[in-house]
């Protein structure tokens, strides 16, 4: 008999977990039930209830797992971790706030039977914040024109990945991991099934803007090399221009050399330019530096404190 395995990521979700848990398992009982299944929850260090009523889950069901670890390792380490640890024949990967529809589980196993590896959800409309949809939409389209490979746009990880893709994630030994650029750089043929992001069931997001931007600066830094480079060109460009704008005011001084103000306004305003050009870049390369120094460090994706039913 087949495995599936279902990892969902949690951190303070504690009204979300049983009634996920309950729903998933009651949709692998009717739609996939000539398939064995494991249901692993990955806490990150919840504040609340969650880690209790993740105990009592898997005391009540012996097919239900948990990890939970130290602290907040990020919603990138985290997830992939859990993926990592699975066994199944095929792995899903679905969000605790049910913005993630479950009656697509029975979906994504169909199309895997069908011999696809990677099976993934793309998001076609949002329930969300139209103006949180609309940046993402735009920060999607900047990273797909800059990026070395083709980026799936509102792709959040949702999906079903075959064992032998998770095998090669495990290879990798990456301490940074962006499934999402992974998937598109590395993963096989793949079958996308469009849905419609939902609104959260209970509780509050746990994304704020640093952790948005530590997420979309992960991205960036990964998978393109259009800032380093944009700072060379910038560079050059505004170093002609200063040179022709320096030529034509000395030969407009000596041509009226009585008449002609230089004035403070011109310099003043090049100074704030190139000072924020150089603070820009030096910004960006120091975000390029931070990822490498991540990598180069090494450190585990996440540091377990507990398992249960492994």
């Amino acid at each position: 008999m087949k495995k599936i395995s279902i990892v969902v990521p949690t951190y303070n979700e504690e009204e979300n977990v049983k009634p996920l848990s309950e729903a998933i398992i009651n949709e692998l009982s009717i739609n996939c039930n000539t398939y064995d299944y494991e249901l692993i929850f990955i806490d990150n260090n919840s504040r609340d209830n969650t880690r209790s009523i993740i105990r009592h889950l898997c005391n009540e069901n012996p097919k239900i797992k948990a990890i939970f670890n130290t602290k907040n390792f990020g919603q990138a380490n985290s997830p992939f971790y859990g993926i990592l640890s699975s066994t199944g024949d095929c792995t899903i990967l679905i969000c605790a706030d049910f913005q993630d529809p479950i009656d697509m589980i029975h979906q994504f196993v169909q199309e895997w039977e069908q011999g696809y590896k990677i099976v993934i959800g793309r998001k076609t409309t949002s329930k969300e914040n139209k103006v949180m949809y609309t940046f993402r939409s735009l920060y999607y389209k900047l990273l797909n024109k800059f990026s070395d490979f083709e980026q799936i746009e509102h792709f959040t990880g949702f999906g079903l990945y075959d064992a032998s893709f998770v095998q090669t994630l495990r290879e990798l030994k990456d301490p940074t991991p962006f499934l999402r650029g992974i998937v598109a750089e590395l993963g096989p043929e793949r079958k996308e099934i469009a849905y419609t992001q939902q609104q959260r069931r209970a509780g509050k997001t746990k994304n704020n803007f640093f952790r948005l931007y530590d997420l979309a600066m992960l991205s960036f830094t990964s998978y393109t090399t259009i800032g380093l480079r944009a700072a060379t060109f910038i560079g050059f460009i505004f170093s002609i221009l200063s040179l022709f704008v320096a030529f034509l005011y000395l030969v407009l001084k000596l041509i009226n050399w009585y008449t002609f103000p230089m004035g403070q306004a011109p310099i003043l305003i090049g100074v704030f330019v190139f000072g924020s050009l150089q603070l820009f870049f030096i910004g960006l390369i120091g975000e390029y530096i931070i990822a490498m120094n991540k990598r180069l460090m090494n450190r585990p994706l996440v540091v377990e404190e507990e398992r249960i039913n492994f």
